[in-house]
């Protein structure tokens, strides 16, 4: 099932993934790390401009490894902001990921926290 952030992005020939809904009804997408950089300058012209959070996990023990950011479009006036999910996926025997430390200067202490414990190597990160 796609949501709307996901069908936006196919009206555009954004290449991803729809991953479905967490359980709090949160979009979920996956998207290649050749194509994360340029999505997350697309999604922070398109609203989201806050970085909740990122955070990186072990999918299966000798298998892919995650790196995972929460976005949420913060607008005057609005209750209840739109959120998105979005999963990168690295292969372990080469876990890089572009940085998006210069899309959301938040994602500093949080992609190097995931280096630490996983040893992704975030590219152009400060």
């Amino acid at each position: 099932m796609q949501g709307h952030l996901s069908v936006w992005l196919v009206k555009h020939g954004l290449v991803h993934r729809s991953l479905g809904f967490d359980y709090q009804g949160i979009e979920t997408l996956q998207i290649k790390p050749e194509d994360w950089h340029s999505i997350a300058v697309i999604l922070y012209v398109y609203g989201y401009n806050y970085l909740c959070s990122q955070c990186a996990y072990d999918v299966a023990p000798g298998g892919l490894l995650a790196s995972v950011y929460h976005l949420t479009r913060i607008e005057y006036g609005v209750d209840q902001p739109e959120e998105v999910c979005i999963k990168v996926f690295a292969p372990r025997s080469n876990p890089r990921i572009p940085s998006v430390f210069w899309v959301w200067k938040s994602a500093d202490f949080q992609e190097r926290e995931s280096y630490d414990m996983l040893g992704i190597s975030y590219e152009n990160h400060p």
